[in-house]
């Protein structure tokens, strides 16, 4: 995490010409094409790119995602693997944690040897590696392999995506909220399609199928890529910060040792299966507070950036918050749905993991018109903290709102009800989720610029862990209390973060 820096005067983007880095170090600005470009729906052309690939990568992550947790649980004569319910819940939300804490990695990469693009690019290839290994190989093996593939690319891919369309605004220009609304269009158009796909093979040909689709749609996204990634900024090259090459071998070092250290962990029973998740939370915790240490106490960062960073840790807790509630749709609400949910349609059962494609629908339909105020809004539009404040409230009252058909038995909660949730649950993200992107980009320091959108992941991170440790403690007999408990602590911090919204916003000094 080190961000000694030698003292040369490049800053310059992996196999782009000097005279960029020059440029920017003497001060003189480095040309923005997108300031003039709006040939994507007002946006640059370069954001169709990135929206292409992100789109393909979380329609492999969110397709293999929505029958990850019943491919664990069902039995082994329903295609499945088998394994104890809370088990199976604690392992996706540690794996879905650890795809978000990867991201410091990809981030760090990114800022000190590689630069966003190439990251990007390298992590998509083994993202699709590991979907063809949970396609082809059998059981545990095949479990194993391919998650851990699909972490390590997702986290690699995810700060950087974010990054890379930062890189597409000049500083003030006003586009920007709105651009990353329609990434975010883009991320729920895979997120839809993934699961229906996905699904609709499982449960007609089997699990092992419906992982093969994932394969092919990353496939087809790292494709696309490749023929677009020329277009994209000299900036989504940059080396931020270079690390020196008298530093390399400490670093390989410390990265050896680590995988010794979580290989001795699972050869000595110290990691196991059931205790993923805490261990999950453990490590994201230590790091998110390690990283606010480092970025926080660097000598190479100014007040200002000092300050807008600190104003970063109630937003970080807020979306903390909000993720433990909203990644529960991967293992309460599939829980939920295979056995209180009533999914006929017209005589025919829906597959249970078209659910999580129900959230997607209604992003594709509300992001333009969030996109669409905003920018109508201008500065007059609430500012980031408050936006997260909300967010939290209103994703606290779509858990209130299962508490009138909970506990009601098998296929007892209609699917219109399950929509009106999910539509809460939505308004919810929208006020949260591409905000949050956006403010993190402009509240990171220029050291720090791919890690600071790292950190942003790693409150994801320490949600979706926490959302699978919440897990287990679900069971219909109980239901009332935990959507209760669960969904008024979520209402009391959006509550607590609108009351601190003036002091936040005097330490963003000037970023709204």
């Amino acid at each position: 995490m080190s961000d000694t820096r030698e003292n040369t005067p490049e800053q310059v983007p992996v196999g782009a010409p000097a005279e960029t880095g020059v440029a920017a170090e003497a001060g003189r600005p480095i040309h923005h094409e997108g300031s003039h470009d709006t040939r994507f729906f007002g946006q640059p052309w370069a954001l169709a790119n990135v929206f292409g690939v992100e789109m393909w990568e979380r329609f492999s992550f969110y397709g293999m995602q929505g029958i990850l947790l019943i491919y664990m649980y069902f039995t082994v004569s329903e295609g499945g693997l088998g394994i104890d319910r809370a088990v199976a819940t604690g392992i996706v939300g540690a794996y879905g944690g650890t795809v978000y804490l990867v991201a410091i990695l990809g981030a760090w990469l990114a800022d000190r040897v590689l630069g966003s693009e190439r990251v990007l690019f390298y992590s998509a290839i083994v993202i699709m590696a590991g979907h063809v290994a949970l396609a082809v190989l059998p059981n545990a093996w095949g479990l194993g392999v391919g998650l851990a593939l699909v972490a390590i690319g997702s986290g690699g891919l995810k700060a950087n995506a974010t990054a890379v369309v930062g890189t597409l605004y000049a500083e003030g220009d006003t586009r920007r909220d709105a651009g990353f609304s329609l990434f975010y269009l883009g991320i729920n158009l895979g997120a839809f399609l993934g699961p229906i796909i996905t699904g609709l093979l499982q449960s007609t040909m089997g699990f092992h199928w419906g992982f093969g689709a994932a394969a092919v749609g990353m496939a087809i996204g790292l494709v696309q890529y490749s023929f677009g990634r020329k277009h994209l900024p000299e900036d989504s090259r940059l080396v931020a910060n270079p690390l020196p090459r008298n530093q390399r071998g400490r670093f390989v070092v410390a990265g050896v040792a680590g995988v010794a250290v979580l290989v001795i962990g699972v050869v000595t029973g110290v990691i196991r299966a059931d205790n993923l998740a805490t261990i999950a939370i453990i490590i994201i915790l230590a790091a998110a507070i390690a990283y606010f240490i480092v970025i926080i106490g660097s000598k190479h960062i100014n007040a200002t950036e000092r300050s807008r960073v600190i104003s970063f840790i109630p937003l970080f807790i807020v979306n903390v918050g909000f993720w433990s509630l909203y990644q529960q749709q991967f293992t309460v609400l599939t829980i939920y749905s295979d056995q209180q949910l009533d999914r006929t349609i017209f005589g025919w059962e829906m597959p249970i993991s078209w659910i999580n494609s129900i959230n997607p629908i209604f992003v594709i339909i509300l992001s333009g018109v969030f996109a669409a105020v905003w920018s109508k809004l201008g500065t007059r539009a609430p500012a980031a903290p408050a936006k997260f404040g909300l967010g939290s409230i209103i994703m606290g009252a779509a858990f209130l709102l299962f508490i009138p058909w909970a506990g009601g038995g098998p296929s007892s909660t209609p699917l219109l009800a399950m929509a009106l949730i999910l539509l809460v649950f939505t308004v919810a993200e929208l006020f949260i989720s591409p905000p949050g992107l956006s403010v993190t980009t402009k509240l990171a320091p220029e050291r720090f610029r791919t890690q600071m959108v790292a950190l942003y992941f790693l409150s994801v991170a320490l949600g979706t862990s926490i959302a699978g440790w919440l897990a287990q403690f679900y069971d219909p007999a109980t239901e009332v209390p935990y959507f209760a408990l669960l969904g008024a602590i979520a209402i009391g911090i959006g509550l607590l973060m609108l009351v601190a919204v003036k002091p936040v916003l005097k330490l963003m000094r000037g970023v709204r």
